[in-house]
C-alpha cells in the first residue's frame, strides 16, 4: 500500500479522535455497537488474517455501552495490541495505542501510559508519519500530549502540543473545530501550570474558531462548552463579572437550542454554579450542582469521578449555605444554575465514550408502549438490543453450533453475517424499527457447489432454529436451546431483570386469529406489557412484510453470487475497466451491498466479493464528484435564488431537494466510499451523514449540519410570504440565511478540492470547478466526462 493510501486508511480508523478534547471535541462514538469482547473471543477460531480495526472499535464501544470498562476495557485493549501486531497492521496498532492512551488516562494509570506514549511515537516514526503533516500524526501528538499532561509531565506535554499545533496549521483549515479542541487542551496545561493569562488567550482563540465555524452559534453545544471553560479560567483570575457573563451565556445557548438533555449540559450547569459559589450566591450554587448531578446520573450513573466530584462540590455549597443562614428548597432545581468541582478547578472531562442524552438512562430491558394511528395504546415487545448485536448472538449461540454439529465438513467453508436491506444492517435501528422485519436472523453464504450439496437442507435447519431469547439488565442476549412451555403455556422465566422475547418462528403467519396477550387496544399499562413479555404471544414478534419474503428474503441461506445479484443486479462487482456499469449503480444500492457485519468467513470469498463493491474506481468517483458539483451549482447556486425571486415556492422547494441530495452525496464521495462507505437511501441519509461528520478526520464535517439548517428554513423561505413568521418579518430572513449557507458550503467545497489538489481555481460557482476535477480522470472513456 502506498503512503497516500495508507494515510487515507489511517485517517478513517481514527473515527473517535482525541477523547480528552473537552467539550469542543466533535468526535462521536460509533452508533449501534454490536461486538463485545466475549463475542470476538467466540469467533477466534475463525479470526481473519488481518486486524479488523472497525470491529475493534465496535467492541470497545460495546464495553463502554455496558458500563463495564473498569474490568473489561484493559484486557480487551491489551489483546487488541497483540492481534494487531500479529497481523502486521501498523495503522491498526496505532489506532489501538491511541485508544489505550485515552483509557489509561481515565483510569489514572499514568505510569503505564508513558510507555504507551513512547510506543505510539516510535510506531508513528516507523510508519513515516512524523515527517509529514497528516491529520493522523496530529491526532497521535494530541493524544500523547494529553496523556503526558495528565501524568504531570508538563514540559513534554507542552512540547508535544506545540508540535501538534505546527502540524495542524498545515493540515487543517483555520476554522476547523479540531484546532479549537487543541487550543482548549493547551489552555488546560497552562491552567495546571499556573499560567492563567495564557490559558485565557488559548480559550478565547478556541471560542473564536468555534463561533466562526458554527452555523448557529446561539444554539451550538461546542460554543457553550467554550464559554464554560473560559468562565472557569476567568474565575481563577478573579474576573468575576466576565466569568459570570460567559457562564450565563453557556446556559443561554442550551436553552435556545433546547439542548438540556445533552450530557454536556451538566458541565454548563456546574460551571455556572462554580461562579455562583465564588460570588457567595450559595443558594444558586446548590440548586445548580443538584441539577448538574441529575444530568450526570441520567447520562453516566453515579459510579464515576464526574458524579463524585460534583457531589462533593454540592456538599461544600450546602455547608456554605447553611453557615450563611441561607435556606435552599430541597426540591428546587435552578434552570440557570450549575457548577464545577473544587473551587477554582476545572470540571473533569466527561467520559470519552458512551451514549448521552435521555435515552442513556433507560434500562436495557425497557418495554415500550407505542400509540397507533387510532389513538389506542399498543403493547410492543421491544427488543432492548440492536439488530446486529441480536444477529451476532443468534449466530454464535444457535447457528454456529448447529453447523458444527450437522455440517462439520462444511463448517470451514460457510460465511455468516448480516448484510443488506434493513435499518439494523446500517446500525441505525431503534424501537420504531422493530414493528416489521425484525427478529433474530442472520445470513449464511455458500459457494455454488456447496449450495447445490447442502443449501436446501441447511435452509430447513436454519428455519428450525429456536428464536426465543432473553436479555438481562446488562444487555447480554441468551438464546434457549429448546423452545419449551409449561402446562399453562407460559414461557419459562428468564430471571430478575430480564426480558423474555417469544419465539417468533413458532407463531402463526400474519392474518391468522390471535389472542390479545401481546396487544391491548384499550391501553395496557406498562406493568401489563411487562407481564405479556413472559406469556405466550400468538402473533409474530415482528411481522414480515411482503418485500422481505420469497426471492427478496433478507436472511437465511444464499449462494454468494445470488445474494449480491439480488441487491445490485451483479454476481460480482463490475470490472474496474467498466465505468459505465459502475455509473449505473446507485450509491444507495452499493451501500446496501457493503453495510452490516460479517461474523465469520473462513475462506474469505464472501468478504472478497463484498470488498469488490466497496472498491469504486477512482475515475468513477471523480466523475460523480463532477456531476454533484454541477447539480449543486445548478440547483443551489443558480435556480434556487431565481425561483425564490420569482415567488415560485414549489420550484424553490424542489431546487433545495436537489441541492441537498447532491451535496450530501458529494460529502461521501470526497471522504472516499472505500473508507467511509456509501451514502444510504433517503431514510438513513442524514443518520449516516451525522455519523460521518462526527468522525475526527471527516472531510467537510460541517456540511451535514448546514444542510439540516437549509431544510429547516425551507418552509419559511419557499412559502413564508411577506408577513409570515415571528414579528411579521416574512420569508426574507430565511431566504437570506439559506443563500448564505449555500455559498458557504461552496466555499468549503472549493477549499477541500484545493486541499485534495483537485483544483487550482478559487472560483466558488461550482460549475466552473468541474473541468479542473475532470482533468484528474485518467481514463479516456467518454462516459466519465460530462463536458
Amino acid at each position: 500500500m502506498d503512503e497516500e493510501a495508507l494515510l487515507k486508511q489511517f485517517a478513517a480508523q481514527f473515527a473517535h479522535g482525541p477523547d480528552d478534547a473537552d467539550d469542543t471535541d466533535a468526535a462521536a462514538a460509533a452508533q449501534g455497537a454490536d461486538s463485545t469482547a466475549n463475542q470476538v473471543a467466540d469467533d477466534a477460531d475463525q479470526s481473519p488474517a488481518t486486524f479488523d480495526t472497525q470491529q475493534f472499535l465496535n467492541g470497545l464501544d460495546a464495553i463502554f455501552d455496558r458500563h463495564t470498562a473498569a474490568t473489561e476495557a484493559g484486557p480487551y485493549l491489551e489483546q487488541a495490541m497483540v492481534d494487531a501486531e500479529n497481523a502486521g497492521d501498523e495503522a491498526g496498532l496505532l489506532t489501538v495505542l491511541n485508544e489505550t492512551m485515552g483509557f489509561y488516562r481515565s483510569q489514572g494509570r499514568h505510569k503505564e501510559n508513558q510507555w504507551i506514549v513512547q510506543r505510539a511515537l516510535e510506531l508513528a516514526a516507523r510508519m513515516g508519519l512524523t515527517t509529514g503533516t497528516s491529520e493522523a500524526w496530529a491526532t497521535t501528538l494530541i493524544n500523547c500530549a494529553t496523556s503526558m499532561r495528565a501524568a504531570k509531565q508538563y514540559d513534554q506535554a507542552e512540547d508535544l502540543y506545540h508540535q501538534a499545533q505546527s502540524v495542524c496549521r498545515h493540515s487543517l483549515a483555520p476554522t476547523d473545530r479540531r484546532l479549537a479542541a487543541l487550543h482548549n487542551n493547551l489552555s488546560m496545561l497552562y491552567s495546571e501550570t499556573n499560567r492563567p493569562d495564557k490559558a485565557e488567550l488559548e480559550l478565547r482563540e478556541a471560542l473564536r474558531i468555534i463561533e466562526a465555524s458554527s452555523v448557529n452559534p446561539d444554539a451550538d453545544i461546542d460554543v457553550s462548552s467554550s464559554h464554560t471553560n473560559l468562565a472557569l479560567t476567568l474565575l481563577t483570575e478573579h474576573k468575576l463579572e466576565d466569568a459570570h457573563w460567559h457562564a450565563a451565556k453557556a446556559l443561554e445557548i442550551y436553552r435556545t437550542g433546547h439542548l438540556e438533555h445533552s450530557a454536556h449540559y451538566a458541565s454548563a450547569l456546574a460551571g455556572f454554579a462554580q461562579v455562583c459559589f465564588a460570588e457567595r450566591r450559595y443558594a444558586d450554587a446548590v440548586t445548580g450542582y443538584r441539577h448538574a448531578l441529575a444530568v450526570i446520573e441520567e447520562c453516566y450513573g453515579k459510579d464515576t469521578d464526574y458524579w463524585r466530584i460534583t457531589a462533593d462540590n454540592l456538599r461544600q455549597a450546602e455547608e456554605a449555605a447553611a453557615q450563611a443562614g441561607v435556606t435552599v428548597d430541597n426540591a428546587g432545581v435552578a434552570g440557570d444554575a450549575g457548577a464545577l468541582p473544587q473551587s477554582g478547578s476545572r470540571l473533569p472531562n466527561s467520559p470519552a465514550r458512551g451514549k448521552t442524552g435521555a435515552n442513556a438512562a433507560s434500562s436495557p430491558s425497557t418495554v415500550s408502549v407505542s400509540t397507533g394511528s387510532a389513538g389506542a395504546a399498543e403493547a410492543v415487545s421491544a427488543c432492548p438490543v440492536s439488530g446486529l448485536k441480536l444477529a451476532r448472538a443468534f449466530w454464535t449461540q444457535m447457528g454456529k453450533p448447529m453447523i458444527a454439529a450437522k455440517y462439520p465438513q462444511y463448517a470451514g467453508r460457510i460465511a455468516a453475517g448480516l448484510v443488506g436491506h434493513g435499518s439494523e444492517c446500517y446500525g441505525f435501528d431503534d424501537a420504531y424499527s422493530q414493528d416489521h422485519d425484525f427478529g433474530p436472523r442472520f445470513c449464511l453464504w455458500l459457494t455454488d457447489e456447496d449450495y447445490a450439496a447442502i443449501g436446501e437442507q441447511l435452509e430447513v435447519d436454519y428455519e428450525a432454529l429456536p428464536r426465543k431469547f432473553s436479555v438481562d439488565a446488562q444487555g447480554r442476549v441468551t438464546f434457549e436451546a429448546h423452545a419449551r412451555s409449561d402446562a399453562s403455556g407460559a414461557f419459562p422465566s428468564a430471571g430478575a431483570g430480564s426480558t423474555v422475547i417469544p419465539d417468533a418462528a413458532n407463531a402463526p403467519t400474519p392474518g391468522t386469529a390471535t389472542h390479545d396477550t401481546a396487544t391491548a387496544e384499550s391501553g395496557a399499562a406498562s406493568s401489563d406489557v411487562a407481564e405479556a413479555m413472559t406469556t405466550p404471544i400468538d402473533a409474530p414478534l415482528s411481522p414480515v412484510t411482503p418485500r422481505a419474503q420469497g426471492a427478496n428474503r433478507r436472511d437465511g441461506v444464499f449462494r454468494i453470487g445470488d445474494f449480491f445479484e439480488s441487491i445490485t443486479g451483479y454476481h460480482t462487482a463490475p470490472a474496474q475497466t467498466a465505468p459505465h456499469e459502475w455509473l449505473m449503480l446507485q450509491e444507495s444500492t452499493l451501500a446496501a451491498a457493503t453495510n452490516g457485519e460479517v461474523f465469520a468467513d473462513p475462506t474469505g470469498l464472501f468478504s472478497k466479493t463484498r470488498q469488490g463493491f466497496k472498491n469504486m474506481p477512482d475515475d468513477v468517483r471523480l466523475a460523480l464528484i463532477s456531476k454533484r458539483l454541477g447539480m449543486i451549482a445548478q440547483a443551489g447556486q443558480y435556480n434556487l435564488p431565481r425561483s425564490l425571486k420569482r415567488g415560485d415556492g414549489a420550484a424553490a422547494w424542489l431546487s433545495i431537494h436537489e441541492f441537498v441530495q447532491a451535496t450530501a452525496s458529494l460529502v461521501f464521495l470526497v471522504n472516499v466510499p472505500m473508507v467511509v462507505g456509501y451514502m444510504p437511501y433517503y431514510k438513513w441519509q442524514f443518520a449516516a451523514l451525522r455519523k460521518l461528520s462526527g468522525s475526527m478526520f471527516a472531510l467537510l464535517p460541517n456540511v451535514g449540519e448546514q444542510l439540516e439548517t437549509v431544510m429547516r428554513l425551507s418552509s419559511a423561505a419557499c412559502y413564508g410570504g411577506a408577513g409570515f413568521g415571528e414579528g411579521g418579518k416574512g420569508a426574507a430572513p430565511a431566504i437570506e440565511k439559506i443563500n448564505d449557507i449555500v455559498e458557504q458550503i461552496a466555499v468549503d467545497i472549493v477549499k477541500e478540492l484545493k486541499r485534495e489538489h483537485l483544483t487550482t481555481s478559487g472560483e466558488t460557482f461550482l460549475e466552473w470547478q468541474r473541468p479542473y476535477v475532470e482533468d484528474h480522470i485518467a481514463s479516456d472513456d467518454p462516459v466519465l466526462k460530462s463536458l
